[in-house]
């Protein structure tokens, strides 16, 4: 178990205060309104609980715990991605190599290699998964096949292996530590998916894609970049390396990429006419459903703080 730094612990705790709060608001609801069914509000809660609950004893058991954590995540949204996305059975052979570059992503995360963490899926496995393909000597839906392959290592595993990385980056606020990077990416990615839907509620009116998400609007969208820059410009120097104004670009990456990447993983819903990814979290879907945000948040976030401040 490690000591944890002063900022990261009083925003764990404050998560914690958070959860706390939405679980004696639901027992007052379901006290105030007994016949009304809050079961779906009841598994959401207690689902963050899990997620929460878990990644902070990662958190407190260390690095390499939290690095491992992360990984096997991605293995968990590999396997989610493969299971609803048409795949020939001959590629059991390719996609193999694709479950074990999870262990060499992570282990190049883990030594700290950056150069090889950052080449190795987007060119070494971008070659070899075709390489593979065709020595297994099946050509028809060749294309198809190894596009699949490629997009889903480059979701599941290379995206979500820079949320590993910040582990390792060197630290420049001390007060935050590594952990702070991670709370703050999490945090702001999380709450500007949940401030977009508030506003697009309250206000929406135009639709951005009505075909692909119909919930989705134009004053949504901007209502939540305004609100997660805003938070950011005051959250990002208490856990992050960033000042106020570099905190504010920040939030304006993560606000924008979270929508994007929310929105892309709807399209693949739609393609496959599917409504959620799987039904890992009570509540929420799919882990893919979880964190389709963050496969687009993670690596945009991670290179702006890598060209500032590394």
């Amino acid at each position: 178990m490690i000591e944890l730094p002063p900022h990261s612990k009083t925003v764990m705790l404050a998560v914690g205060i958070a959860l706390v709060t939405a679980t004696c608001m639901r027992l007052i609801l379901k006290l105030k309104k007994p016949d009304k069914d809050y079961t779906e509000l009841r598994q959401r809660i207690q689902s963050w609980w899990w997620m929460v609950g878990l990644l902070f004893s990662t958190f407190i058991l260390g690095t390499n715990v939290t690095i491992g954590f992360i990984g096997f995540l991605s293995f968990l949204a590999l396997k989610e991605f493969l299971s609803i996305t048409p795949t020939r059975q001959v590629d059991r052979r390719a996609i193999f190599w694709l479950y074990l570059a999870i262990l060499f992503q992570y282990y190049w995360v883990a030594s700290s290699w950056y150069g090889m963490f950052i080449i190795f899926i987007p060119v070494y496995l971008f070659l070899f998964i075709p390489i593979r393909m065709v020595l297994i000597g099946q050509t028809d839906g060749f294309i198809r096949s190894s596009g699949i392959l490629h997009w889903s290592g480059m979701l599941t595993v290379f995206c979500v292996s820079h949320l590993a990385y910040l582990l390792v980056l060197p630290v420049k606020n001390v007060e935050a530590g590594n952990i702070g990077l991670i709370l703050f990416l999490l945090i702001m990615t999380q709450f500007n998916d949940v401030s977009q839907y508030i506003w697009g509620k309250c206000f929406g009116k135009h639709k951005i894609a009505p075909k692909i998400s119909p919930n989705k609007t134009t004053e949504g969208f901007i209502g939540g970049v305004l609100t997660i820059t805003a938070l950011a410009t005051y959250v990002a120097p208490f856990l992050t390396p960033l000042s106020h104004t570099q905190g504010a670009i920040a939030g304006l990456i993560i606000s924008t990429c979270g929508f994007f990447g929310d929105l892309v993983l709807s399209t693949v819903k739609r393609d496959l006419e599917i409504k959620d990814t799987g039904n890992l979290i009570p509540g929420h879907g799919g882990i893919l459903d979880r964190m389709d945000s963050l496969l687009f948040t993670s690596p945009v976030f991670f290179h702006y703080i890598y060209y500032l401040h590394f």
